[in-house]
């Protein structure tokens, strides 16, 4: 089984926005890519807006990738 990435998009919760961690650490929830994309800049990745479809780095868990909306 492969291994995650150290970055994960949680499934849409049922009020909507997704949690998102770096390695088990929960840097907050977000309700667009604009909001992961300051999570990762403020955990010290500038380039994340690249990284977003890269499974080596970031996992989408359940729902669609770039999907907010409640589950």
């Amino acid at each position: 089984m492969a291994q995650d990435a150290a970055i994960v998009v949680h499934p849409p919760l049922g009020t909507g926005g997704r949690r998102v961690t770096v390695r088990g650490e929960i840097l907050g929830l977000a309700h667009s890519d604009a909001d992961v994309l300051e999570f990762l800049r403020r955990a010290g990745l500038p380039d994340a807006e690249m990284l977003l479809d890269d499974p080596s780095f970031v996992t989408w868990r359940g729902g669609r990738a770039h999907d907010y909306e409640a589950a």
